[in-house]
């Protein structure tokens, strides 16, 4: 009863100071389920920047990794952007940064150079484009260009490049959590749930793909089960969607491959944190207007394809 009663206190306490501070809360499918239930909005990082930048809040407080914070500033440099906890980074970003970019660029001067938005906002300022999974494929097909750079998932590349006559040249970057998932585990829970349908995020590794009836971002996989007359699903990205899943979708039910698709970046954001950023004004994503220019006319010339 302490603890329901604490919980209780906690959501009232948000609900004031945001409308105090005329805050918006918005969290990433994959987020505590308790931090998706008080957020104004939930879904993928790009979903959330829009709807940061479409919003009359004059602060935005991002339950998410920093990056995604950062797409969101830049998108709306004007308002007051918000992360819970600073140290919620995100590994595959972290595994690119402007050095090793330009190195990478070196190695094939002249090529275009596309970037998933799972990088930071210094990479996103020195790409040509930036790519979401639900899109990459379409983006690149749009680029005038013969061989494209694809920074920093070297899965989301593969997967392009599957499905596309240009040669897609990748950077070695890879989520942690997606790559956890095997062909295997798979596997083993086809067997289980012999009729469930298998879906699964791009970052997954090819011979997870191979196994997928439907590869999709975690928007797709939103929209895909709601559509479908299925009422088992596998479902191969990190667990937090399966919360969002059930909640949209209650008469079916959903599996992951594995216990260990946890992203521990992406729960490090709790109520009492988001209470305390409230509280606190903190933490404020700051980037130079600079580099939010150059960054934006990226994220832009995606926007203006899709």
């Amino acid at each position: 009863m302490f603890n329901n009663d604490c919980t209780t206190n906690i959501i009232n306490k948000i609900n004031e100071l945001k409308e105090k501070r005329n805050a918006l809360i918005i969290a990433h499918n994959y987020q505590l389920s308790e931090v998706q239930d008080i957020a104004d909005f939930v879904g993928d990082s790009l979903e959330l920047s829009r709807k940061a930048a479409d919003t009359d809040a004059d602060v935005i407080v991002f339950c998410g990794v920093h990056f995604m914070a950062e797409t969101a500033k830049i998108l709306s440099p004007e308002k007051t952007v918000l992360i819970p906890d600073i140290k919620a980074g995100c590994p595959m970003a972290d595994m690119i940064n402007v050095a090793k970019l330009r190195e990478f660029k070196a190695e094939y001067p002249g090529r275009t150079t596309a970037a998933y938005v799972n990088t930071s906002a210094e990479v996103k300022a020195e790409v040509d484009i930036c790519c979401t999974s639900a899109n990459a494929l379409e983006i690149v097909e749009s680029l005038d260009a013969d061989e494209i750079l694809f920074v920093p998932d070297q899965s989301l590349a593969d997967y392009v490049a599957q499905r596309t006559t240009k040669k897609i040249i990748p950077f070695s970057g890879y989520c942690p959590t997606h790559h956890r998932i095997s062909r295997e585990q798979i596997v083993a829970q086809k067997e289980k749930h012999p009729g469930a349908v298998v879906l699964a995020h791009p970052e997954c590794t090819r011979d997870v793909l191979e196994l997928a009836d439907g590869i999709f971002s975690t928007a797709g996989m939103i929209s895909y089960v709601k559509e479908s007359s299925a009422k088992e699903f596998i479902v191969a990205t990190e667990q937090g969607i399966l919360h969002r899943l059930q909640l949209d979708n209650p008469d079916k039910k959903f599996y992951s491959p594995t216990e260990r698709t946890i992203c521990p970046n992406m729960k490090k954001i709790t109520l009492k944190k988001v209470l305390w950023s409230l509280e606190e004004m903190q933490y404020v994503i700051e980037l130079d207007p600079e580099i939010i220019k150059r960054a934006r006319n990226s994220i832009d010339r995606m926007i203006a394809i899709r």
